[in-house]
């Protein structure tokens, strides 16, 4: 899941995916993520692509992208405290596999805490 937050923060700081254009990535490092494999860059691109999180075209290798969806800039903003980012993680630890709808609603409910909301 580290990955995943990884690469939305990514792509939402590059000021070429603005939804204007198509870019396809050779690489992880290209988008500032080099501490995975290209196998796995591309599994993830291709899953928050399904997820409905990127602008995506599929393409065989990795999915042509324009940026963020709606729903990818809502999880990001969810997730991109570091503290919330930290408690989430933390409280999904005990779970063999969490999915990212799961994650979602962990950083919600620790954002509702943060802010005193029921």
């Amino acid at each position: 899941m580290e990955l995943v937050r990884d690469i939305l923060l990514s792509i939402e700081r590059n000021d070429d995916l603005n939804g204007t254009g198509w870019y396809q990535f050779n690489e992880p490092g290209e988008l500032g993520v080099s501490e995975c494999s290209y196998e796995r860059f591309a599994y993830t691109m291709k899953l928050l692509a399904d997820a409905g999180f990127l602008q995506a075209k599929d393409d065989m290798r990795m999915p042509l992208v324009a940026g963020l969806t709606w729903e990818g800039h809502e999880f990001l903003d969810t997730v991109r405290d570091p503290e919330i980012w930290r408690k989430t993680k933390e409280r999904a630890k005990g779970v063999a596999s969490v999915g990212i709808g799961f994650l979602w609603e962990i950083a919600k409910a620790e954002t509702r805490l943060k802010l005193g909301l029921p």
